[in-house]
């Protein structure tokens, strides 16, 4: 048993590791992993169902606004990304944030293209990020049902 928790260990270490350098993560992830105790152990999933959820709001508030015919209330536009911009930032998000200025760049001027493409991106980064961090919470909970503690990861 205790190999099998050595070995689950060291796959979520590497796999964690390996979200901070392809990117998908920030060293704000790694603070609010730090607000996570044994009173609040699920804190980082329900923050994260939060995310998720502003998410799935704001991609389709921005999608239906950019979907009008007519006249595109890029303020409007954004307005959601600057949103998306904050809680993406707030929960260490990093890809989704970095879209997120982008995107801003293509409201102030206007520019729908370039707001369709970003909105894609988004859509597509957000749904990586959630199933990349599934995929992480799958292993903390095998690591624990297997006896073990879920390790922490220095990434500097």
């Amino acid at each position: 048993m205790d190999a099998l928790v050595a070995q689950l260990q060291m796959q979520y270490r590497n796999y964690t590791v390996s979200l901070y350098q392809q990117g998908f993560l920030d060293d704000q992830f790694t603070e609010l992993k730090k607000l996570q105790d044994d009173a609040s152990p699920d804190f980082v999933a329900e923050v994260l169902s939060l995310f998720f959820e502003d998410c799935v709001k704001l991609i389709g508030n921005m999608a239906r606004v950019l979907d009008q015919t007519g006249t595109v209330d890029f303020s409007q536009v954004g307005a959601s990304v600057h949103q998306l911009k904050g809680s993406s930032s707030s929960v260490g998000a990093k890809r989704v944030k970095g879209l997120c200025v982008t995107f801003k760049e293509y409201c102030e001027t206007n520019n729908y293209e370039g707001c369709v493409r970003c909105l894609q991106q988004v859509d597509i980064e957000y749904k990586a990020l959630k199933t990349k961090l599934q995929d992480m919470f799958n292993l903390e909970k095998q690591i624990i049902q297997a006896g073990g503690k879920v390790p922490q990861v220095d990434i500097n």
